[in-house]
């Protein structure tokens, strides 16, 4: 009994240590995110949303600046634990953070049978009544959307119903036609697990086939997840999100769990859209400007296809651009990078920009 409780005991004092070191941690980038100008805007809350109120997060050093919001992809995994490494952004953007339907902090309020149905169209619509809630709020004719990988299948459908509303669409990690995707990474993937011996994973992708098509969920989520690990640029997605989530001023370990809950929720409720998503059967033609920002080296979001589907859309201004060295998640890995292309390219674009 003694030594059950000295290990008991060893375990708890290690399980405080880390709780206090992360404590530090968060303290010390919470002082990092200050915004202390005069004409700064720091908000965040619930806002009706489609009959569903949904947090966002606001943050910028001057209300003047372009409105930038940023619809995420996972699904169901918001972008808001990417504020840390978006700080220079803010100088020159107001950026809006949305936890979307059955997502972070909009599942944790509401339940895990909150804001159903959860499709693209009802995620689209919601984004498309932010927008117009941030036009109002921020006193802006239009906002500059940049939607990350599947938040990308989104962002799509809100320029195309409301151009009006947007002075440019940036799509980063661009998601244009899953199973295409997919069909053109297994082979990839496969050999890369065979020639790092890591044989019972590449035993395991086998038995699924190479036709994504005949994929269900679990074998999509095996496949996209053996794909991430063979990345050979960055951090995979996990470790890159992971060390993030635990360690943002902004959640809570309630708010870590909701995160991770929200993802897979996410995935079990959309994954025949995410299956069928086709960017080119909702047509070539864009009304706004249109910029993709691709990581050289993403796995996951294939550069080739973002180009072919890119080269495919007629937009009154457009540009793609290859961001060299980096993988998935282009706009957050490398985002001083992505900062100077936004200023050059898509800021001059907002009617007030100065």
């Amino acid at each position: 009994m003694a030594a059950v409780l000295t290990t008991l005991a060893a375990a708890a004092a290690a399980a405080l240590g880390a709780l206090a070191a992360r404590d530090l941690r968060r303290r010390r980038l919470a002082r990092a995110l200050a915004i202390a100008t005069p004409r700064a805007v720091l908000e965040e809350g619930f806002v009706p949303l489609g009959g569903v109120t949904q947090w966002v997060g606001i943050r910028g050093e001057d209300r003047a600046n372009p409105v930038l919001l940023v619809v995420h992809g996972g699904p169901g995994a918001p972008c808001s634990i990417f504020t840390p490494r978006l700080r220079a952004w803010e100088r020159h953007f107001t950026v809006v953070q949305w936890d979307q339907r059955g997502a972070g902090k909009t599942l944790g309020r509401h339940g895990r049978r909150g804001g159903l149905p959860l499709t693209f169209d009802r995620l689209a619509e919601d984004g498309i009544a932010l927008a117009e809630h941030l036009r109002e709020r921020l006193g802006r004719e239009r906002i500059v959307l940049l939607s990350s990988s599947m938040g990308t299948a989104i962002g799509l459908r809100m320029v195309k119903r409301r151009p009006d509303l947007f002075s440019a669409w940036v799509g980063t990690d661009l998601n244009v036609n899953v199973v295409r995707n997919e069909r053109l990474s297994y082979p990839a993937t496969l050999a890369a697990l065979r020639a790092t011996g890591r044989h019972r994973r590449a035993a395991a992708l086998a038995r699924i086939g190479g036709d994504p098509a005949r994929w269900d969920l679990a074998a999509w989520t095996l496949a996209v997840r053996s794909t991430a690990s063979t990345a050979t640029v960055g951090p995979t997605p996990t470790a890159l999100v992971l060390p993030l989530l635990l360690l943002s001023p902004g959640h809570e370990l309630r708010d870590v769990v909701d995160f991770l809950t929200g993802m897979r929720l996410s995935a079990e409720r959309l994954y025949g859209e995410i299956a069928a998503h086709d960017a080119w059967r909702l047509g070539p033609r864009l009304d706004v400007p249109f910029f993709v920002f691709q990581g050289d080296s993403d796995v996951l979001t294939l550069p080739a296809l973002a180009r072919e589907y890119f080269e495919h859309v007629q937009a009154p201004v457009k540009r793609f651009t290859l961001v060299r060295g980096a993988g998935h998640f282009a706009a957050f890995t490398r985002p001083e990078e992505v900062l100077a292309e936004l200023l050059i390219h898509v800021r001059p674009l907002d009617g007030a920009a100065q």
